[in-house]
């Protein structure tokens, strides 16, 4: 068989390289790419143009709802209350008047409006001033420490009950001081009785006693004093001897020594005792008393009452625990009382928006937890500032009606609180 004559553009296919078809598929896959990476990066512009979109419109229907921004940038009015002017009885217009008189009321219509747009506008009493979140807490909270130490022998403290003023709480035992108080009190009778007789001063008898004594030795002195003179005369002439005449003369002087004692002794009688015994008496006495006082109050104070009218929020002792004061030392207590009746909320307003609160403003409180509501009034804002929070703690108090104390608003717990108004000029 012959061969097959071949065209003219086969032998010049034939006649290309081999790597030059490979070549032309590398570069179609090539474009094949780059419009694929082209198609991938339109589509991640077109979500982030999205994205973008969602979040402009999202701003702006914020900034549409805040009517404090709005009027700042001037594209919304605040609305002031109007009151509604007064009609006189005769139902006529007072604006319908003479007509001088209708020119001067323009004219002072200007200068108001004139004098309103260069002041700033005071918010009505029912206008938002500011609102802000805040915790409870109790105006008056007391922490109940036992003022003496012991075992507690009863308890009656539980959380949440209503206590009165004086009522009883809890009972200290009372063995120690029991006895403390009989002993005292025996001192100070026996210290009352020393004072009574050194004010009192000698019994008659002891003074008739006395002057009986003295009477005695006076009749008895001139028997010594003779005796004592005969033997004088005696001595000199050697008839008695040494020792009679030594003893007749001690008999004579001790005597005469007898009765200026006991002249002494009833005059001593007749006066009384010392004043400075008597004050020392009396000293004794307070003494006495005053550690009795002291005995009493510490007897009294076993018994544990409650401090004022309120709410047990905690109970930190059980029967039987013992107590000391001095180790709680004002930090620490059997259990803790407030007055749920009156109770703040603590808030920290922010510097720029202090100038929105003033004392007595009306506000409204609502719990976080709950829906109901309560009017209240700021009572104090501090006088220092928390330099960390850049803000200033502000007391609004609230009054909770009887039967909703401890229900709605509890302390510690969140509350929003609602400024309204606006202070005055």
């Amino acid at each position: 068989m012959e061969p097959s004559a071949q065209s003219p553009l086969s032998l010049r296919d034939n006649k290309k390289s081999p790597d030059q078809r490979p070549i032309e598929s590398r570069v179609q896959s090539l474009k094949i790419a780059k419009s694929d990476k082209i198609s991938e990066q339109s589509s991640s512009s077109r979500f982030a143009w999205i994205v973008s979109l969602l979040f402009a419109i999202a701003c702006g229907y914020l900034l549409y709802r805040d009517d404090e921004i709005m009027s700042m940038v001037g594209l919304r009015k605040v609305e002031v209350a109007k009151k509604e002017p007064i009609k006189p009885k005769d139902g006529k217009d007072p604006a319908a008047k003479s007509g001088a008189g209708t020119d001067k009321g323009s004219n002072s219509s200007v200068t108001n409006s004139t004098s309103g747009s260069a002041a700033k506008i005071a918010l009505p009493d029912s206008a938002m001033a500011l609102e802000s979140r805040g915790y409870v807490i109790a105006k008056h909270q007391v922490l109940v420490s036992p003022q003496v130490s012991g075992r507690l022998m009863r308890l009656n403290i539980e959380e949440g009950r209503r206590v009165t003023k004086g009522e009883i709480l809890a009972e200290v035992d009372t063995t120690e001081y029991v006895a403390d108080l009989n002993q005292l009190k025996g001192a100070l009778q026996r210290n009352r009785a020393e004072l009574s007789e050194l004010e009192t001063g000698s019994r008659p008898q002891e003074i008739a006693s006395a002057q009986a004594e003295l009477t005695e030795q006076q009749e008895i002195l001139p028997q010594f004093k003779s005796e004592y003179e005969r033997l004088v005369g005696l001595v000199a002439t050697n008839t008695v001897s040494v020792s009679e005449f030594e003893q007749s003369r001690s008999n004579f002087f001790g005597a005469k020594r007898r009765i200026e004692r006991l002249t002494l002794m009833l005059d001593m009688l007749k006066e009384g005792p010392r004043k400075e015994r008597i004050e020392m008496a009396r000293a004794a006495v307070t003494q006495a008393e005053a550690a009795l006082a002291k005995s009493q109050w510490r007897l009294d104070n076993c018994t544990i009452r409650a401090p004022i009218s309120g709410t047990i929020l905690k109970k930190n002792a059980e029967e039987g625990n013992l107590v000391n004061p001095v180790a709680f030392n004002g930090s620490y207590s059997i259990c803790d009382i407030a007055d749920l009746s009156d109770l703040e909320i603590d808030l920290n307003i922010q510097e720029r928006d202090v100038s929105k609160v003033f004392v007595g403003q009306r506000c409204e409180v609502k719990p976080e937890a709950f829906s109901k509501k309560y009017e209240a009034t700021v009572s104090r804002l501090m006088p220092i500032a928390d330099r960390a929070k850049g803000a200033i703690p502000v007391r609004v108090a609230v009054r909770v009606p009887e039967e909703e104390q401890g229900v709605y608003l509890k302390p510690e717990m969140s509350a929003v609180v609602v400024f309204y108004g606006s202070k005055p000029e």
